[in-house]
């Protein structure tokens, strides 16, 4: 069976290669622009937050994951109090999704 932490790793990854995105605005920005391939967020963040990003995303059809707590998060982006990124690089967002997809399903 899969890690079903091995996203954590390409996030990671994602980061140090400089594609990806944090911060409210500038997430919005990208979903906007449709710049953003995938968007990942805290299953903690705060409701007004998830509210404006889940809304952006489906309405500029950017698939969305709630993935574990702010701080795996952080943790995985070497950040603190992150509870939302936005990868936009194709190639990462699609094994992110591949892997997020398998870990979503019962």
């Amino acid at each position: 069976m899969a890690d079903p932490k091995a996203y954590l790793n390409i996030l990671g990854i994602a980061n140090r290669a400089g594609k990806c995105t944090f911060g409210e605005e500038l997430i919005v920005k990208e979903i906007q622009s449709k710049k953003s391939k995938i968007v990942l967020l805290a299953n903690d963040i705060g409701d007004q937050t998830k509210k404006k990003l889940t809304d952006k995303c489906q309405y500029y059809q950017i698939p969305y994951f709630f993935i574990d707590d702010r701080e795996t998060l952080s943790h995985a982006v070497g950040k603190t109090g992150r509870v939302a990124v936005s990868i936009h690089e194709q190639g990462f967002a699609k094994k992110l999704k591949t892997l997020l997809d398998n870990n979503n399903r019962g």
